[in-house]
């Protein structure tokens, strides 16, 4: 089975990321979508941005819609452009707080009302927040992303949270990824999407290895972990 590969924040080194632009170039060098970041402004209008605040140094939660750039996308806009084109979304939310604010419940209800379920899936580094986003539609898909902050030992940490949280896929960063994980994945049931690999050997092993997604900056790189002799051949 080939594995699903996702422009990270859309395609970076081409257009600015988060944009629509960038997604659509995604799309359109051969990606199955996207990964892309939520935030909320004073407004509470849910924009896809990575960063809590803009290059020039104004927090987005101190702005209104009207106060952005153009480039600057809703949720909204981002998941039409998903319904419209087809395209698989990881939608991420940001960690901005330990307690989950409004941003779950309502991007999920935007999420279903694009009828986006089958092509979807919502990560987060807050476990908090991803049982709110079970709690509130347990039918779209969760995942539990994982980076350094799990240096104790993500084995040992990463089963006890993905039942609490009821998470289908693990999202971990490529360091963390070893034959082990993935065996532990396979005995749990769990799918593994990798972030954030742009190295066309790293895309080989991973596809090698068996993971079901690869998460990424370079289309051109993604793509190779599909080339004949990897098992996302």
């Amino acid at each position: 089975m080939r594995p699903l590969l996702l422009g990270h924040r859309g395609s970076p080194r081409a257009f600015p990321e988060n944009t629509l632009a960038g997604f659509q170039a995604a799309l359109e060098a051969g990606l199955d979508g996207v990964e892309l970041d939520v935030r909320r402004l004073r407004d509470g209008v849910l924009v896809v941005h990575h960063d809590a605040a803009l290059p020039d140094g104004r927090p987005l939660a101190t702005l209104g819609r009207l106060d952005l750039p153009g480039q600057v996308p809703t949720l909204a806009q981002a998941l039409a452009w998903a319904r419209q084109s087809g395209a698989f979304v990881n939608v991420e939310l940001k960690f901005e707080r330990a307690w989950p604010d409004d941003r779950v419940h309502r991007s999920l209800d935007l999420i279903r009302a694009f009828e986006l379920t089958p092509r979807v899936i919502v990560s987060s580094f807050n476990p908090l927040l991803l049982i709110a986003a079970r709690r509130r539609a347990p039918e779209v898909p969760r995942a539990l992303l994982i980076h350094r902050l799990y240096r104790w030992g993500p084995l040992d940490l990463v089963p006890p949270v993905m039942r609490l949280t009821g998470c289908a896929a693990l999202h971990p960063a490529q360091t963390l990824v070893t034959r082990d994980l993935l065996a532990q994945a396979r005995r749990s049931g769990w799918q593994v999407n990798v972030w954030t690999v742009n190295n066309a050997a790293e895309a080989l092993r991973l596809s090698h290895l068996g993971a079901d997604g690869l998460i990424g900056d370079l289309p051109a790189v993604l793509l190779g972990a599909r080339q004949p002799g990897g098992t996302g051949a």
